[in-house]
């Protein structure tokens, strides 16, 4: 088999309501999947899998998590039934122990949103192998890069690999009221900043994110930032696939990493 390098990803997964209302990153990510080789396994780092260790998805078949409430009940019939790959997840397990970061296999986690959200709209049918790996929530931004790094060489045999956060994500700060919102200068300059030192390959600038400029009022918890720094240990080479901004100041960015 003559298996092709894919990128790695950040994608900013949004409200759950974009599984219904895709707004401009639905098709963003689907043209995105069409520009893409088929990948032969998927591994997401998702804001929504929190932990204190790092662990890996060693099920066969996950189940679709509703991880949140208060949605219109079509959201909840909702199911992305892809497969795990228990053996790729060994393999990750292992690669990530060769690299000093000690991970535990978990083999009930389901899929949450920042998981099967995104790939909702690039590979519907659900048929490519997902391997969910956890937020270590007491790793530094230089750890969560490392496991990037550890992982990156999957690239090479066809495995697509994604942090899914949001490049902005302060739900206080949000226009519900369902009419063009406009962007607040806050949320442009800090998603500018992030995608200029990107652009010039400053790294270190972006893992350093207490000084990043209105970080609070962007991320006044981090979790949906960090998988960015996943991402970034994917790939020496920055892309913006695609901005655009829902209800305000909640980023939509897609970045790609070569």
């Amino acid at each position: 088999m003559n298996l092709q390098t894919l990128p790695g990803l950040f994608i900013s997964h949004g409200s759950p309501m974009l599984a219904i209302n895709p707004e401009q990153i639905g098709p963003a990510l689907e043209r995105l999947s069409f520009n893409l080789p088929r990948p032969q396994a998927i591994i997401v780092m998702s804001a929504h899998w929190e932990s204190n260790a790092l662990e890996v998805n060693t099920g066969i078949r996950p189940e679709t998590w509703h991880d949140f409430r208060g949605f219109p009940p079509q959201l909840y019939q909702m199911r992305y039934p892809a497969p795990g790959e228990p053996e790729l997840a060994e393999k990750i397990l292992g690669m990530l122990s060769e690299a000093g970061l000690h991970a535990y296999a978990n083999n009930t986690r389901p899929n949450d949103h920042g998981v099967w959200m995104p790939l909702l709209h690039m590979y519907p049918e659900a048929e490519i192998p997902v391997i969910g790996i956890s937020l270590p929530m007491n790793m530094n931004a230089h750890d969560i890069y490392r496991i990037g790094q550890t992982l990156a060489p999957l690239r090479e045999q066809q495995i697509l690999l994604i942090g899914s956060g949001s490049i902005t994500h302060n739900l206080r700060e949000l226009d519900r009221t369902g009419q063009a919102a406009t962007m607040p200068e806050w949320a442009s300059i800090f998603r500018n900043y992030v995608v200029s030192k990107l652009t010039h390959s400053d790294y270190e600038a972006v893992l350093d994110w207490p000084n990043l400029p209105y970080l609070q009022r962007n991320h006044p918890t981090l979790e949906h930032f960090a998988p960015l720094f996943f991402s970034m240990g994917t790939g020496t080479r920055f892309s913006l696939v695609h901005s655009s901004f829902s209800m305000g100041s909640l980023g939509m960015d897609i970045y790609r990493f070569d």
